[in-house]
C-alpha cells in the first residue's frame, strides 16, 4: 500500500504546485506582466487549498466507502474543465485587477484545484486506516507530499519553460490529472476490497486540542506564508515578473517543511532556532533601507532569511503536531493559517500602506513567534529576576533603546556611516543579542533597530501627502534631490523619471530619455522624417518627460497601464511635462498590447516602447507576437525604438532574437551622458535603446536623421548576435539563457 499512497501524494502535489507557475503565466500578459500577478494568485491558491483541506476533513465523517465514492465523483467531475486554461474574455476595469483575477482564476481552475489539495490530507487519512504497520505514523507522505510540491516547482522554469511551450505543458498536465485519478480510484479499491477492516475502521478519534494550541498553529503558519508573498514582491518588482522568480521563495518556504517534517526534523529546527535571531538581527536590520545599487543583494539576503524564518516557524509547528486523530484539522489550521498570511501581504497590505511596510512587520511578527532561548541561563535570570537590576534593566531598556534609535535614524547614512553611527547601531545589536529568548524584549530591540537605520526616514516619507503611491502594479516614490535640484520619480528602487526644479530646465527631457540618448536623436529626427503632422506615440508614461520631445501639429498617443501613474505625471501636478509640453496627449489607458492592437494598422509614425514595472519589462511585451503588434501599429515607414536597459537581463539578444525571426532591420545605441553635461548638473542617466525598421534602406535614412549633439560619442551599431537564444513567444519564453554574469548583478 505504502508506494501506491506516496505516488498518489507525490503526483497530486507535483500536479498542485505545477499549475501554479503555468496558470500565473498564462495571466500575466491579461494585467500586463504585474508582479502582483503572482502575489494574487498565490493568495487564491492557498484559498483552494484551504477549501480542499476543509473538504478533507469534512469527509473524515464518513466511512471510507462512501469517502471514496464522494471523491472519485468530484475528481471526475473536476476534470470536465479540461484541458487547463483561462477563458481571454473581458479585461478588468482600472483598480479592480486582484478581483478580477481571483475570480477568473476560481472560475477556470478552481474545481481541479480544490480537488487535488485535498490529496495529501485525505490520503493521509486513508493510510491511517490501513492495515501497514505505520499506518499510525503518516507524517512521512507529508514530506513526500512537499518533496512533491517542490518538483513542480522547480520543474517548470527549470525543464517545462525552457524546452516546451504552453500548449504542451497545457496538455500534459491534463493527461497527468487524469493518471492521479486512475491511482486513487486503485487506491480506494484496495482499501475497499482487500481491507474489509479498514474499509469499516472507524474515524481515528485523537485527544482533545486545546483553542491556543490551535491559534499558534494559525500564527506559525501564517508569518512564513505573508513573508513569502513579500518576498516574492521584492524580486519580481527589481528582476522580472517570471516563473522562475516566483518559485524562489515558495520553493524555500516548501522545502523548510520537507525538512522539519522529515527524519531528521528535529535537527533542523534547533539548528534554526540558533541561526534565525542572528539573521533578522543580520538581514532583516536593513528591511527599512531603500538602495537602488543594493536590491540584488538585498534580494539575496531576503531569500536566506525567508528559508531560516520558514524553517524556525515550521518546525515549531512540526514538534507540536497531534497525535494522528487531528491529523486532517492540523492541516485545516494550517491552510487557513497560510491564507490569513497570503491575504495581508498580497491583499490587504497594498490597501493599507503606502510602503512595503508589510515585510518588516512580519519580521517582527516573525521575532515574536520564534521560540529561541536564552543565550545563557545567567542572562535568563537577569531578565527574569525580582532584583533591583533586574527591574531596572526591564524599565529603562524599552526607553533608552527607543531614543537612542530615534537619534540615529534622524541622519543616518547607510552607505557611508559616521564612526557614531555604527556605535550606535552596535549598541542597539547587543541590546538584541542579550535579548534572545525573551521575544517581547528581542523584537522591541529588533524593531528599534530597524527604524535606527532606514525606518525614521521611511516613516518621514510617508507622512508627507502625495510622496508615495501604491497600486496594484507598484509602489511610486517621488523624492526631491536639493543637491542637483531635480524631482525624481521612482517605481520600486528604480529610477522611472526625473524633472528639475528650476523653471529654466522645466521643459528638458533627463535620465534616459536624454537629447542624445536613442529615443531623445529619433525624437529629434520625427519633423525631418515624417513632416510637421507626425503621429507619435509611447508606451509607458511614468513622468510625462517624453511628452517634451512633441512639436506644434503632431499627434501624440501615451499607452499606460496604471491609472496612479497618470495621475502623477498629469493631475497631481508632482510633474509638469505633460501640462508644459503637451497638454493635449491623449492616453490610452490599459495593457499597452492589447489597447495598442485595437488600434488601426499604421496609425503611428514612431513608437517607443518603455514599459517598465521598477526594473523589469514585462516578458509580453518582448515577445515576436508583441513586436508583430508593434510593427502592425506602425506607418510602413516607421519606427520603432525599444528601451532595453536592465541590471540583470541581456535584453538586447531577446530583442535580436526576434527581429531576426521577422526580418527587420535594428541598430542600438547605448549612450553614457558626456562629463561636460554632468558638470553642468543635467541630470542624465545611461540607457539603451534599439531602433527597429522594416528594411536596411530606412534604417539608414533614419540613422542619418537621427545624428547625436557635439556632446555624444556613441553612433547606432548592430545588435549582438542572439547566439543560439531562440525568440521569445507567448507560450515559450526562459530568461536563463540572457541573465547577466552573477558580478554584473550585484
Amino acid at each position: 500500500m505504502r508506494p501506491l499512497f506516496v505516488a498518489i501524494v507525490g503526483l497530486g502535489s507535483f500536479l498542485l504546485f505545477l499549475v501554479q507557475p503555468l496558470v500565473a503565466r498564462i495571466a500575466l500578459p491579461l494585467l500586463g506582466g504585474a508582479p502582483s500577478v503572482w502575489n494574487t494568485a498565490m493568495v487564491f491558491y492557498q484559498a483552494a487549498l484551504l477549501a480542499g483541506y476543509a473538504y478533507a476533513h469534512a469527509l473524515q465523517r464518513l466511512p471510507l466507502r462512501a469517502q471514496a465514492g464522494v471523491h472519485l465523483a468530484f475528481l471526475l467531475a473536476a476534470a470536465l474543465t479540461l484541458p487547463l486554461g483561462l477563458p481571454t474574455g473581458r479585461l478588468p476595469p482600472p483598480g479592480e485587477e486582484a478581483r478580477w483575477l481571483l475570480l477568473l482564476l476560481a472560475g477556470s481552475i478552481g474545481p481541479l484545484f480544490v480537488a487535488i489539495a485535498a490529496q495529501a490530507p485525505l490520503m493521509q487519512a486513508w493510510f491511517a486506516r490501513s492495515r501497514d504497520p505505520e499506518a499510525r505514523e503518516p507524517w512521512f507522505l507529508y514530506a513526500a507530499s512537499n518533496a512533491g510540491s517542490l518538483g513542480g516547482l522547480l520543474a517548470y522554469p527549470f525543464l517545462f519553460e525552457p524546452f516546451t511551450a504552453l500548449p504542451f505543458q497545457q496538455g500534459l498536465w491534463s493527461a497527468l490529472y487524469l493518471v492521479l485519478v486512475a491511482l486513487v480510484g486503485a487506491a480506494a479499491l484496495a482499501l475497499t476490497r482487500g481491507g474489509a477492516a479498514a474499509a469499516a475502521a472507524p474515524r481515528v478519534r485523537g485527544t482533545p486540542i486545546p483553542v491556543g494550541r490551535q491559534i499558534r498553529w494559525v500564527l506559525l503558519a501564517a508569518v512564513p506564508s505573508g513573508l513569502m508573498i513579500s518576498t516574492t514582491t521584492h524580486i519580481t518588482t527589481d528582476i522580472m515578473a517570471m516563473p522562475l522568480l516566483w518559485v524562489l521563495p515558495l520553493s524555500l518556504y516548501l522545502l523548510s517543511f520537507i525538512l522539519v517534517f522529515g527524519r531528521h526534523g528535529a535537527r533542523w529546527f534547533e539548528a534554526a532556532l540558533l541561526a534565525t535571531p542572528v539573521l533578522l538581527l543580520l538581514f532583516g536590520a536593513v528591511a527599512l533601507v531603500s538602495l537602488e545599487w543594493a536590491a540584488s543583494l538585498y534580494g539575496l539576503a531576503s531569500l536566506f532569511l525567508l528559508f531560516a524564518v520558514a524553517v524556525a516557524l515550521h518546525g515549531a509547528l512540526a514538534m507540536s503536531r497531534p497525535d494522528v486523530g487531528g491529523l486532517t484539522r492540523f492541516y485545516l489550521l494550517l491552510a487557513l493559517g497560510g491564507v490569513l498570511g497570503g491575504l495581508f501581504a498580497a491583499l490587504l497590505a497594498p490597501l493599507l500602506f503606502d510602503w512595503v511596510w508589510e515585510h518588516p512587520l512580519l519580521l517582527l511578527a516573525a521575532a515574536l513567534l520564534l521560540p529561541a532561548r536564552p543565550i545563557s541561563p545567567r542572562l535568563a535570570r537577569l531578565w527574569a529576576g525580582r532584583g533591583l537590576a533586574s527591574r531596572a534593566l526591564r524599565v529603562l531598556t524599552p526607553g533608552a533603546t527607543l531614543a537612542l534609535s530615534f537619534v540615529l535614524g534622524t541622519g543616518f547614512d547607510p552607505v557611508e556611516p559616521a564612526p557614531w553611527q555604527v556605535a550606535a547601531v552596535a549598541a542597539l545589536v547587543l541590546v538584541a543579542v542579550l535579548a534572545i529568548g525573551r521575544p517581547i524584549m528581542f523584537s522591541w530591540a529588533f524593531a528599534m533597530l530597524m527604524l535606527g537605520v532606514g525606518g525614521w526616514q521611511q516613516l518621514d516619507i510617508s507622512t508627507i501627502e502625495g510622496a508615495r503611491t501604491r497600486s496594484f502594479f507598484g509602489i511610486y516614490t517621488i523624492q526631491n534631490v536639493q543637491s542637483s535640484r531635480v524631482r525624481r520619480l521612482l517605481h520600486g528602487t528604480t529610477l522611472h523619471g526625473v524633472q528639475s526644479l528650476d523653471p529654466a530646465r522645466a521643459r528638458l527631457p533627463m535620465s534616459y530619455y536624454a537629447p542624445d540618448s536613442g529615443v531623445g536623436r529619433a525624437m529629434r529626427a520625427v519633423p525631418a522624417l515624417f513632416g510637421p503632422g507626425a503621429r507619435v506615440g509611447f508606451v509607458g508614461l511614468g513622468a510625462g518627460t517624453l511628452a517634451c520631445y512633441a512639436k506644434p501639429g503632431q499627434r501624440w498617443t501615451a499607452f499606460e497601464i496604471d491609472e496612479a501613474v497618470v495621475g502623477l505625471a498629469v493631475t497631481s501636478g508632482a510633474f509638469t511635462y505633460v501640462g508644459d509640453c503637451k497638454p493635449d496627449l491623449r492616453i490610452i489607458l490599459g495593457d499597452a498590447r492589447l489597447t495598442l492592437a485595437r488600434q488601426p494598422p499604421g496609425s503611428f509614425d514612431l513608437l517607443a516602447v518603455d514599459a517598465f514595472s521598477s526594473d523589469s519589462v514585462p516578458l509580453h511585451l518582448l515577445t515576436v507576437e508583441a513586436l508583430r503588434v508593434y510593427m502592425q501599429a506602425l506607418a510602413p515607414d516607421g519606427l520603432l525604438l525599444l528601451h532595453v536597459s536592465n541590471r540583470f537581463l541581456d535584453l538586447e539578444r531577446v530583442v535580436a532574437a526576434a527581429v531576426a525571426a521577422e526580418g527587420l532591420a535594428a541598430r542600438r545605441l547605448r549612450y553614457t551622458p558626456a562629463k561636460e553635461d554632468l558638470a553642468n548638473g543635467l541630470v542624465y542617466g545611461s540607457s539603451d535603446w534599439v531602433l527597429v525598421t522594416r528594411t536596411e534602406q530606412r534604417m539608414a535614412e533614419a540613422m542619418a536623421a537621427a545624428r547625436g549633439g557635439p556632446n555624444a560619442a556613441a553612433e547606432w551599431e548592430p545588435l549582438k548576435t542572439p547566439e543560439g537564444i531562440p525568440p521569445w513567444t507567448d507560450g515559450h519564453a526562459s530568461i536563463l539563457r540572457v541573465l547577466k554574469p552573477l558580478p554584473a548583478l550585484f
